[in-house]
């Protein structure tokens, strides 16, 4: 990539490009039509498996406000407990804001670098991600993406391998796993107290509903879910208490 090329690309893009090319790394980012938000968009777009796309997911580990970053595969969900132990001494894990995650990484939800960090962060890599040879990871932006294997993921970020994934489950096990979880974020839905995400780290589309298996949320309230207004997030929650009892009946 010349330097006038990089210069074209946004600058959350031109950050990991850099440090892609000073690590001779031989893929340089992807600019994708559309954007890439969630493992399955990402997977539909460029054609492989939901697997093989390494979302990032960051936590807040609370004692010293440092950005935990999650690498693992887009099929699987992070036990946050299993994250807590390796990253979080005093058990002090929370859910990073678009806001933290901003501006501890640089980039915005969704595409989400594993490296290029505006500040130090930890980084874990999930060993799902080793089933394999040739995977995918956002590179700045909701539309970038590049390659890589697991193996040059770990040694562009330094970060160690560990077993990070929930355990799997059947279908309708997980389909009330999930729900359980959500419905348990709604509680904190209290007058006066900002509208929590929905998100409880499963980001898989359902190509027959369009609906994300973890939140219940369609692509597009999504990726508007930042900018909504509280009272926009309060009435697509009270829409998402509707599709989870419709799930139930």
């Amino acid at each position: 990539m010349c330097g006038a090329e990089l210069k074209t690309l946004p600058e959350g893009v031109q950050r990991v490009a850099a440090v892609l090319a000073a690590s001779g790394h031989p893929h340089a980012p992807v600019m994708l039509d559309d954007a890439a938000r969630t493992a399955q968009q990402a997977a539909d777009a460029l054609g492989v498996a939901v697997g093989q796309i390494a979302k990032s997911i960051v936590f807040r580990r609370k004692s010293d406000e440092v950005a935990v970053l999650v690498v693992t595969s887009g099929d699987r969900r992070v036990d946050e407990k299993k994250v807590e132990a390796l990253a979080c001494p005093d058990g002090r894990l929370g859910r990073a804001d678009a806001e933290f995650v901003k501006s501890r990484t640089g980039f915005s939800i969704g595409g989400v670098s594993p490296l290029a960090h505006a500040t130090p962060t930890v980084v874990l890599i999930d060993q799902s991600l080793l089933r394999f040879d040739e995977i995918w990871a956002a590179a700045g932006h909701p539309h970038a993406v590049f390659q890589l294997s697991p193996q040059q993921l770990q040694s562009l970020s330094g970060a160690p391998l560990a077993d990070l994934a929930v355990e799997s489950v059947d279908g309708k096990q997980a389909l009330q796993q999930a729900i359980g979880q959500v419905r348990q974020r709604a509680l904190t839905l209290a007058d006066g107290a900002e509208a929590p995400s929905p998100c409880i780290s499963i980001c898989r589309l359902d190509a027959g509903s369009g609906l994300c298996e973890g939140c219940f949320r369609t692509g597009g309230e999504i990726a508007s879910w930042s900018r909504a207004s509280d009272a926009d997030k309060r009435r697509l929650w009270k829409t998402i208490e509707q599709r989870m009892d419709a799930l139930t009946v």
